[in-house]
């Protein structure tokens, strides 16, 4: 299937040629059309759909429970973070990385 981003496209304010950028929203690459004239933007339907999706489990707060496993405990991760993930990575490691940011954050790093 042919992407629309392929052919030539025209700013529909000033009827000039829309140039093809790329712009980063927290971590997101975003494929877009900019008419330099006016200033007009154009942003790819699937990346803007992606970066929604994110957006839209970003304001999630999940309640986990800790649980005690071995010598260590263990958190377990949604399954809706892990899908969004494969869908955005196709691949993803089994490992992660895991710092102490302050007193009360924990993060993990994947990949």
């Amino acid at each position: 299937m042919e992407d629309i981003f392929e052919n030539t496209i025209l700013c529909k304010h000033c009827n000039k040629k829309m140039q093809p950028e790329q712009i980063s929203r927290k971590g997101f690459i975003l494929r877009t059309l900019k008419c330099e004239p006016c200033k007009n933007l154009i942003v790819h339907p699937e990346d803007l759909k992606e970066y929604e999706s994110f957006q839209n489990i970003k304001k999630k707060q999940f309640k986990v429970k800790l649980r005690y496993v071995g010598n260590s405990y263990a958190v377990s991760i949604p399954r809706e973070i892990i899908d969004f993930m494969n869908e955005q990575e196709k691949q993803m490691d089994n490992i992660v990385n895991m710092c102490m940011e302050d007193m009360r954050k924990l993060s993990l790093r994947f990949r």
